[in-house]
């Protein structure tokens, strides 16, 4: 009877480990750091019925913090510190096709992740993930911890068209059920305590259906987020920038786009149509297209499409940076 009690709890048990570890916990002192360093993210969801939260980490004592580029985005977040401090964040940069966003609070002295430049884990490797699961983990709580492995290094390009995402690159395969609401952007944590990816966002595979739990080597994320919090890589407009005379700048009707209607304050710049023989028909725009940056700078709405696009000379080309499907493309439109 006994035996059977216990084979009936164990799984629970395990499942509970799983879902928090204390800072009594026996995986040791650098499962507690990792939780330290690892925020949580509140944002507006964007979509009615999808969750307003995910997980972030500190990569630098002055408080930035890397994370999953996604809808929970869509405004400025607010990031819960393990502490229990809470921050209004500002979004420094992102890049769309490492779905990396990095975010800076008013915070010094934060505890942080240091980037390797090589790998730090390989298939069969122990590992554990640390994020925001479920929302499990609320207020000055620690972090959500799950152990696992390393199942695989795998070409995420070899599932396009089946798993939708743009990052075309390689990805630890997790042996770990880490794809679910508020992991993305967590961390995964190798056995000596270092940063080895960050937690990908929810991925399915669009035939079978089977989710896919994965993170982005910490090795592919360092370059771009050095990049950004040095700001040789921003993708924020600058609120000096001069807006010029409507007749002297360029607007969505002067290139050629109809957007969506705008009916709010965060409609995201799709694209509805496309005049003919417009600068938009000559670059192969489509409809559905969405216009992530304007002049390598961030468009989180309509609204600040049209905002930029009056502080460029109507003269001069405009870079734009599109979403198609899961495809990133460059276009120039030449007036």
């Amino acid at each position: 009877m006994n035996r059977l009690i216990t084979a009936l709890t164990l799984p629970i048990l395990i499942a509970a480990n799983c879902l928090s570890v204390s800072a009594e916990a026996p995986l040791g002192k650098w499962v507690r750091d990792a939780q330290k360093r690892v925020v949580k993210i509140y944002g507006a969801g964007g979509l009615k019925g999808l969750e307003a939260y995910q997980s972030g980490f500190l990569v630098s004592p002055e408080g930035h913090i890397a994370t999953a580029w996604s809808y929970v985005l869509d405004v400025e977040p607010v990031v819960l510190l393990d502490d229990g401090r809470r921050y209004e964040s500002k979004i420094v940069g992102f890049e769309p096709s490492l779905e990396l966003a990095v975010l800076k609070i008013d915070a010094t002295d934060t505890p942080f992740f240091e980037l390797k430049e090589e790998p730090t884990v390989d298939w069969g490797d122990p590992v554990i993930a640390v994020s925001n699961l479920f929302n499990i983990a609320t207020g000055d709580e620690p972090a959500s911890v799950m152990q696992g492995t390393i199942a695989s290094v795998a070409d995420l390009n070899a599932r396009r068209g089946t798993f939708k995402t743009p990052y075309r690159g390689k990805v630890l395969i997790l042996d770990l059920i880490a794809n679910n609401p508020g992991a993305a952007g967590g961390a995964v944590i190798d056995s000596n305590g270092q940063l080895a990816g960050m937690l990908g966002k929810e991925l399915r595979d669009s035939t079978t259906g089977v989710w896919l739990n994965y993170a982005v080597p910490a090795d592919a994320l360092r370059t771009t987020i050095g990049d950004i919090i040095a700001g040789r890589k921003t993708t924020v407009i600058d609120p000096a920038t001069a807006t010029l005379p409507r007749k002297d700048s360029h607007n969505p009707d002067f290139l050629g786009l109809v957007m969506v209607p705008d009916v709010l304050e965060t409609t995201p710049a799709y694209i509805d149509n496309v005049a003919k023989d417009s600068a938009a028909a000559r670059a192969s725009l489509r409809p559905d297209d969405l216009i992530l940056l304007v002049n390598g700078q961030r468009i989180d709405s309509q609204r600040t499409l049209r905002s930029l696009l009056r502080t460029i000379d109507r003269r001069d080309d405009v870079e734009l940076t599109v979403q198609r499907d899961t495809q990133i493309l460059p276009v120039t439109l030449q007036p």
